[in-house]
């Protein structure tokens, strides 16, 4: 889901290079707020939960390396899914993404949102109100026609990086070994639940695979740069991870990062915190609208969504750009009303990431062969135990696969029933 850059932009992409794209596919604005809720699930057994899911990591990231360098689609996630599963996997994984931008965009302003509220000492209703302006603008550049270069977003996320990496550096020395008792408050099930929390801050692995034709030797170099990668997402992982129990405790802050920051750096890094945030959280919006408006159409002329939301000659169709902002503002607005909390978004968008990779890793069982085929045998095991602590929020995914299944068979239906056959859809498109 992570658009971290456009095929034909890059110029035969390296192992230094590519290992960039891939750190900056994981690395997000889920990194302002995400390991806070972790804690708060688990406590300091949310440790845990970071290492499980860095285990997870290692067989998820393989797998779609090996698919990026044996089936050098450009369709995403949705083509290795049909390859092994067929049109109706590939039209429920459509539908998965789709909700997984419509929560997740409303979650992503909420986080700017908070930022702002700490950077003026507001109100609590002051983050959805921001996060409200933040979205509506948004949308409003993608109607224009304005979006953030991939360049630029890659920036960002370098930016936050050297940030975690300055704040981490002063706040482990000085408080890494405070607040670490009781170890698991919550219970030890509370541990599965913060991994169902987290997890959302390792989706990105698929995101660099379908950019295989882009590097120079993509059997060889793929690999390597996602192992770099590996390395440098583990350490700077554990570390947060270490940082934010020591900083944080039990406290319900929702602007962890600007804890960090401010251990070393007071109010003024504090407040640069925020600017940072805002600017993250803006940019990753524009592309993950964009993104989803694109793929509305294309999944559109494959009956995955109805047609007419994919209607017009428009780069980023209106269309959808109009759904999600009726969608986007009330979820906004049950956030501002108390209905619903950051947790709550947070956790139902992770819960269509995990259903995306199950049935990703699912097909690459079906259509990969020895040791491949092993290693995406334990990573979607991996996977679905991380589901399994979905709770209700599993409901989402499957009114979702639901709407996505309806939708695709009656599309199928109507040709038959008018005696025409519809020509099935190619891989990769």
């Amino acid at each position: 889901m992570r658009d971290a850059t456009q095929p034909g932009q890059l110029h035969r992409l390296g192992v230094i290079r590519g290992s960039a794209l891939y750190v900056g596919a994981l690395i997000g604005p889920g990194l302002l707020l995400v390991p806070a809720l972790g804690v708060q699930a688990a406590g300091p057994a949310s440790i845990l939960a970071w290492g499980a899911l860095l285990v997870l990591s290692a067989p998820l990231a393989a797998t779609f390396a090996v698919l990026g360098v044996r089936y050098p689609v450009s369709g995403g996630v949705a083509a290795y899914v049909r390859a092994g599963l067929g049109d109706a996997a590939a039209a429920v994984t459509g539908g998965w993404f789709l909700a997984a931008v419509a929560i997740g965009g409303p979650a992503v302003s909420l986080i700017g949102g908070y930022y702002v509220a700490d950077l003026t000492a507001s109100g609590p209703l002051v983050a959805p109100i921001v996060a409200v302006v933040m979205f509506g603008s948004v949308l409003g550049t993608n109607a224009l026609g304005l979006r953030l270069s991939s360049a630029l977003q890659l920036g960002l996320s370098s930016i936050l990086v050297a940030v975690l990496a300055v704040a981490i550096a002063i706040a482990v020395p000085e408080r890494g070994g405070a607040n670490w008792t009781p170890f698991a408050p919550h219970g030890w099930w509370a541990v599965g639940t913060a991994a169902n929390v987290l997890v959302w801050l390792f989706v990105g692995w698929e995101a660099v695979a379908q950019l295989a034709g882009e590097f120079r030797r993509p059997s060889v170099d793929l690999p390597r740069a996602m192992a770099v990668a590996f390395v440098v997402v583990t350490v700077l992982y554990i570390s947060l991870a270490v940082a934010t129990i020591g900083v944080a405790g039990n406290s319900s802050s929702r602007v962890p990062l600007a804890d960090l920051v401010s251990v070393g750096f007071g109010r003024a890094g504090r407040d640069a915190t925020a600017l940072l945030a805002v600017a993250l959280t803006m940019g990753t919006m524009n592309v993950y609208i964009a993104g989803a408006a694109r793929l509305t159409r294309a999944l559109a002329a494959t009956g995955a969504v109805p047609q007419w939301l994919g209607a017009g000659r428009r780069p980023v169709p209106l269309r959808p750009l109009a759904v999600l902002a009726v969608i986007g503002l009330a979820l906004l607005g049950a956030l501002a009303g108390g209905l619903l909390s950051a947790t709550d978004l947070v956790r139902a968008t992770s819960s269509l990431f995990v259903g995306v990779y199950i049935l990703a890793i699912a097909s690459a069982v079906r259509i990969l062969r020895g040791r491949a085929r092993a290693t995406a045998m334990a990573a979607v095991i991996m996977v679905a135990i991380v589901g399994f602590f979905s709770g209700w929020y599993i409901l989402v995914p499957a009114a979702a696969a639901g709407l996505s299944l309806l939708q695709w068979s009656v599309h199928r239906w109507l040709p038959t029933i008018s005696g025409r056959a519809r020509e099935p859809t190619p891989l990769g498109e």
